[in-house]
């Protein structure tokens, strides 16, 4: 044993007196330290602030932390893309622990108004201190460590008092594969001399950067569409507990100083919040927050810049669950030590503001403990008083022609812990028919009806006219989902949970002609890619039928996919097992029939049955190029489609053979570095047969590069009577800033016979545009396949000068390269992982590209 202790006891006899210093400069005056509970110097061998610690060596010290306290514990809630554990250290007072369960208990009856009041004289506040969820923002890991010492090792009255009165969760860093990524970056480029010059390489990560995850995704926008695994692992641990107070922890510009909030008041603010979270939570704790800045003389700010409105932020999705979500951003280092227009910023010093913030946290929340419960129980309370008074009974909705976007949709309200209801009987509302056992209804009735607001409720009214980010996040819109609202007349039988969104896929009976299935399910792109990665021959039907199916006659849409029996390479016997393993991969049913000729439209031997190519697809990306649409992108083909494909820097595309590809996609980004030889070299493929993908702000350089023979239109700003305007100064930002489209939801025509169409039922479908980039009108009538209507918004701020704009503005438009075409996606169709009422369009051009054509 006395070996096993002997390296640790000798480092902690020759660092004694550089802790003491460390501690000194870290933590308040006059604390004594507990020598059992080792520092994260000890443990880590290094000072902190010397260096970026890796998420392996963060975790190792949270482990031993658990081990050696009975006032901590550590659990792993889930792992990253990169097989890296996601983790919560639990710190409270041994008697605390012992009574966890109790705890929780308690906590759910608060938050359940149809549950007497539990009595809270002796409960612990719950709070959840988050920190890193862009990983190259990492002073806030470095303190999450110093923050769990504190708590455990501190030997004073006050942290005593912190642990008998809390439960404190701290998640030391939400997104560990970005963080990794950064401090490689930042400790290989270290020097023992370190160099300040914001010029220097370590200041400067190449593409991406550490700031997203595995796919590129920006994490800290995504606890409202939880496209990734590490939100759904962070939120199902949320709704374990909803705890009052959530900390969200940033880095911004070296030049600037430190911010907390509050936002500024109503401009910045989400419509569903209470103002009592606004105007009595949010300033009581900024004076606890001001006091311990104070303390060290560190420079703040509050009320502008940032917004508290998206409720995708880490900081707002707990406000619209009764607790007091809390934004901080500290001037980054970028590094270890950067200059800034005043003195050089270290990386200790970063770490400290944010250490100091995060005791200030527990210090607010334990001495205002009953004011966070009557705060939190009363928002629920509310909100369920305010369902049961709307207008509307209930949300009924449902996809009947697509089961697996349903489906996504019910996951995702479950996920969020909304009741949601099979709906019992057949509908008709507004010209829609909702069926029994394909609809369901969410009613506003219940404590979760601020989220039920979230997702089925748009709004385009605004206090302020200058966001942050996104001003339209109606989830139903994203997923193009055909719902009405209701006032009456619902009854309610069991909700569902998850076990009843499990696929129950009928067996492929086995077919002596061909088997069909149809393209407007979700995931028919899956079971597609599936069969022609086997070799299997594959044709889409480019006009609708109907046929013969088990003794009824059933239509089949465009985009229908038949496989024939015979025409193959493979035995009858191996094609059904893989078209069976393709239904029940995809989720889709798969149709035998046994003979051609259809009962209307097309027979199956019909010239108008296209063979289908497997895609072969490259994505130029690297730097100049969004990561963001690049990743999402990544993401929709890798995990929701199973597709391979070839992510080409840019810097090596002048060495790529192009024709090992039918498509190409060019998402937003300047491609100034693939030179007149790689645009001569796109032109060439393109014009050969391929189908060139160019999205939202690619498309300019796509133009001026003379790829595509389109135009762009002026996004003109009117001056009214051809008077000379004339601003006062200080109103520039924001003027300026009201006129940017900075991310609103629009109604917009499809046409359903267009390739890019097949699949969708309708011609009415919902595009998300946060940009200025217009198109003149195509000189073909037959290629803009997806036009905004004449008044399109649905969802978010607009200003009124912008309206005439977008009314008839192109959102997808085709473009011929010789016997090639480039498909322009004005709008992005796969916005951040869930848009999935769009993302169609996208693999439409990917299965279907060779076969557009550009009619005159």
């Amino acid at each position: 044993m006395f070996k096993r202790l002997l390296p640790f006891l000798v480092l902690l006899f020759f660092n004694a007196p550089n802790i003491s210093a460390q501690n000194n400069y870290f933590f308040p005056n006059n604390i004594t330290f507990d020598p059992d509970i080792p520092s994260p110097q000890q443990f880590l061998g290094y000072p902190v602030g010397d260096m970026h610690t890796r998420i392996d060596r963060m975790v190792a010290y949270m482990e031993e932390l658990g081990r050696v306290s009975d006032k901590a514990s550590f659990q792993i809630i889930g792992y990253t893309n990169e097989r890296r554990p996601q983790i919560v250290l639990t710190i409270t007072s041994p008697e605390n622990h012992q009574n966890l369960d109790n705890i929780r208990q308690t906590q759910m009856a608060l938050i359940n108004p149809d549950q007497r009041r539990p009595n809270t004289d002796n409960q612990p506040a719950i709070l959840l201190l988050g920190y890193n969820v862009h990983g190259n923002e990492p002073s806030s890991t470095e303190a999450a460590m110093l923050t769990a010492y504190y708590l455990l090792a501190a030997q004073n009255e006050e942290t005593q008092t912190f642990l008998d009165n809390a439960v404190v969760f701290i998640d030391p860093c939400f997104n560990p594969d970005g963080r990794d990524r950064h401090s490689h970056w930042a400790n290989m480029h270290q020097a023992k001399n370190l160099s300040p010059d914001p010029l220097d390489r370590e200041h400067n990560e190449v593409w991406p950067g550490g700031r997203t995850n595995h796919y590129w995704f920006d994490l800290n926008r995504d606890w409202l569409p939880l496209a990734q695994v590490e939100s759904r692992n962070r939120l199902e641990f949320f709704h374990q507990w909803v705890p009052q107070v959530v900390t969200d922890y940033h880095e911004m510009g070296s030049n600037s100083t430190y911010f907390f909030e509050p936002t500024e008041r109503f401009g910045s603010e989400n419509p569903l919040v209470p103002r009592s979270n606004y105007d009595d939570l949010n300033n009581l704790f900024a004076k606890y927050f001001s006091e311990a800045l104070h303390e060290i003389g560190s420079l703040y700010f509050t009320k502008e810049v940032y917004d508290n409105s998206y409720p995708g932020y880490g900081s707002t999705y707990p406000d619209i669950h009764g607790g007091l979500g809390l934004v901080f951003e500290q001037a980054s280092s970028r590094g270890h030590v950067q200059t800034t227009s005043t003195e050089p910023i270290t990386f200790p010093f970063t770490i400290r503001n944010h250490l100091r913030t995060s005791i200030a946290t527990v210090r607010a929340a334990v001495e205002n403990k009953e004011m966070l419960f009557d705060h939190q129980r009363r928002f629920f309370s509310d909100a369920l008083n305010d369902g049961k008074k709307s207008r509307t009974q209930a949300y009924v909705f449902g996809d009947a022609d697509d089961k697996g976007k349903t489906k996504a949709f019910l996951e995702l309200l479950l996920r969020h812990q909304i009741k949601t209801y099979p709906l019992n009987r057949d509908l008709s509302l507004n010209g829609k028919t909702y069926e029994a056992g394909k609809a369901f209804a969410v009613p506003s009735a219940q404590s979760q009806y601020r989220m039920v607001q979230t997702f089925f409720e748009p709004v385009t009214s605004f206090y302020d006219s200058v966001f942050y980010d996104a001003s339209a996040w109606t989830v139903a819109l994203a997923f193009n989902m055909p719902y009405d609202k209701v006032a009456s007349g619902i009854t309610f039988g069991t909700p569902l949970t998850g076990a009843d969104l499990e696929s129950d896929v009928p067996s492929v009976e086995e077919a002596q002609y061909a088997y069909l299935f149809e393209w407007n399910d979700y995931y028919a792109p899956k079971a597609l890619n599936y069969l022609l990665s086997k070799g299997v021959n594959a044709k889409s039907a480019f006009y609708p039928f109907s046929f013969m199916v088990k003794g009824q006659e059933k239509a089949f849409g465009y985009g229908t996919v038949m496989i024939p029996v015979v025409d193959q390479h493979h035995s009858p016997q191996q094609i059904l097992q893989w078209i069976r393993e393709a239904s029940q991969l995809a989720g889709i049913p798969v149709y035998s029939v046994d003979g051609g000729m259809s009962m209307s439209g097309k027979d199956l031997g019909s010239r108008s049955f296209q063979t289908i190519k497997q895609p072969k697809v490259a994505m130029l990306i690297g730097e100049g190029v969004s990561g963001y649409e690049a990743g999402e992108i990544w993401h929709l083909l890798d995990t929701r489609y199973g597709m391979s494909f070839s992510k080409i820097d840019v810097n090596d595309f002048n060495r790529a053979d192009l024709n090992k590809y039918n498509s190409l996609i060019l998402v937003t980004g300047s491609y100034q570095s693939i030179g007149q030889r790689g645009i001569d070299k796109i032109k060439d493929w393109a014009s050969g047969g391929g189908t060139l993908i160019v999205q939202r702000s690619a498309i300019p350089w796509a133009i001026r590069a003379k790829l595509v023979e389109e135009k762009l239109a002026s996004f003109s700003r009117p001056n009214q009577n051809g008077e000379t305007l004339r601003y006062d100064y200080v109103t520039a930002s924001e003027r300026s800033g009201s006129r940017r489209i900075g991310g609103s939801v629009y109604e917009a025509d499809i046409d359903p016979t267009h390739p890019l169409g097949f699949g969708y039922s309708g011609r009415k479908i919902s595009v998300y545009r946060n940009h200025t980039v217009f198109l003149e009108p195509s000189n073909s009538p037959y290629s803009t396949v997806v036009q905004y209507t004449d008044t399109p918004l649905l969802d978010g701020y607009v200003h009124p000068d912008n309206l005439p704009m977008l009314s008839k503005a192109v959102s997808t438009m085709v473009s011929p390269i010789g016997r090639g075409r480039a498909v322009l996606f004005v709008d992005n169709p796969n916005f951040r992982g869930f848009w999935y009422g769009t993302n169609r369009l996208l693999m439409n051009a990917l299965f279907f590209g060779e076969h557009i054509g550009v009619p005159r």
